[in-house]
């Protein structure tokens, strides 16, 4: 028994000394270590120096130590788009989830969700053949032109839905652009039901990837009227939904990332948004699904695009990474490479390296995104496509866009103040604590 106490009592002080942190163990004689202070300038640092966990990630984790010397870190800048036409902001219109743009021409294009609809979106119990269930429902993929990529001019539908019973017949959304070998493929999700049709493990979106190919950024479109990249088998992580498909090149292939849902999606948000990969040697497939998928843990929309020799991700809303800049340079390992804020959303790049298969890819330095609620009215939903602007870009040095120290106004923060709810908890839990309850 002495033997047993004599143990517990050693594995209890070591243990209460000792914290693994980084695969290095440190115990109290980590503060016997002799070594001289940090030193003031980073050049002088010994490169055998011993380091706390928060200074290796500094080298190690993230592009550079210093924001203004990380390639990958940025803040965004947004103006409103000119020649597009939301029909007063009363619902019925709206432009979402725009694709990737492209310079061919002489301007630039972007594909989109398009939505003209007699009411705003109803939701599933009251939508029909016209009513939509939610705003991407009873859509169509319509594109425009700009010469700046400040004022637009709409050219059209490049892709309608298709008759029943093709994918899509009851709305086509989401789209991105792909160029291969001098022709245009358009990647959307497809829907054959109305958005947020109710099944066992909550609501769905029947929408698998289905693609349109044209010789001409114009068109015509032709629709392949099959689907390209299917769901999982059931209960693996994309067995229900295949969302936002975003095609780029790389290794002489075409690899499509997408993001799919695991655990019950509902209204609760049960579900955890992570991102796959799928690789085929043409456009057409067929795909074959990465065996280390899912390859990024969050972010419900995502924006990729080529940088050095690797892919580096914009992960926005959703997950324990969101807010989030990341890369990977074999295009499946994604590490964080920056932390910021007012990251675009559903965000389309004007990413000139997106199909040159390049090892030296220079990054983005604008886009476009969109602005869901867009009149601040949820009884008139509908959403509106915008402009960012950023540097992310090695050949681009604005240091403006580096900054971290930026300051909103007060009356943004006062804006998510507490709700009702949560007063009545509070002034609950002051009552309790001044009748020492």
């Amino acid at each position: 028994m002495r033997s047993i106490l004599l143990l517990l009592t050693i594995l209890c002080v070591y243990s209460c000394n000792t914290k693994v942190e980084n695969n290095h163990t440190y115990n109290s004689d980590t503060l016997k270590i002799k070594q001289e202070g940090f030193p003031l300038f980073i050049k002088n640092l010994d490169p055998n120096r011993k380091l706390s966990s928060a200074m290796q990630r500094s080298f190690k984790h993230y592009q550079a130590p210093r924001l203004l010397d990380n390639e990958l870190y940025s803040n965004f800048r947004y103006t409103e788009l000119e020649g597009f036409d939301y029909n007063n902001g009363d619902g019925t219109i709206t432009r979402r989830d725009p694709s990737k743009v492209i310079f061919e021409n002489g301007k630039y294009y972007v594909w989109y969700t398009y939505r003209n609809t007699p009411t705003k979106p109803l939701g599933y119990e009251n939508c029909n053949d016209t009513i939509p269930s939610a705003d991407w429902d009873l859509s169509d993929i319509w594109y425009a032109t700009s010469k700046d990529g400040f004022t637009w001019e709409e050219q059209g539908v490049a892709v309608p839905r298709p008759p029943k019973p093709s994918p899509g017949w009851r709305s086509v959304s989401t789209t991105d652009v792909l160029k291969w070998k001098g022709k245009y493929y358009l990647y959307y999700q497809a829907f054959s039901a109305p958005s947020g049709k109710p099944t066992n493990a909550g609501s769905s979106d029947v929408c698998p990837v289905a693609m349109s190919y044209a010789d001409s950024p114009d068109g015509p479109w032709t629709p392949m009227n099959k689907v390209v990249i299917d769901f999982g088998k059931e209960n693996e992580w994309d067995h229900r939904v295949i969302h936002d498909p975003y095609p780029l090149i790389h290794d002489g292939k075409i690899y499509v990332y997408y993001k799919s849902g695991l655990g019950e999606r509902d209204a609760n948000r049960k579900h955890w948004d992570c991102w796959g990969l799928a690789i085929a040697e043409t456009p057409e497939g067929p795909y074959v699904k990465h065996p280390l998928n899912p390859v990024m843990n969050s972010g419900h929309e995502t924006i990729l695009f080529p940088f050095k020799k690797g892919v580096a991700a914009i992960v926005t809303t959703d997950g324990i990474e969101h807010y989030t800049i990341q890369y990977a340079e074999d295009w499946v390992n994604f590490e964080i490479a920056a932390v910021s804020k007012l990251l675009p959303v559903a965000a389309g790049p004007f990413s000139p390296d997106a199909f040159l298969d390049s090892n030296n890819a220079d990054g983005i330095t604008w886009g476009l995104s969109h602005f869901i609620n867009a009149g601040n009215d949820w009884n008139k939903m509908h959403t509106k496509l915008a402009r960012f602007d950023c540097d992310l870009s090695q050949k681009t040095n604005d240091r403006s866009m580096k900054k971290s120290n930026l300051l909103y106004p007060n009356d943004l923060y006062f804006e998510y103040g507490l709700n009702e709810e949560q007063r009545q908890r509070i002034n609950k839990e002051n009552d309790e604590i001044l009748n020492g309850k």
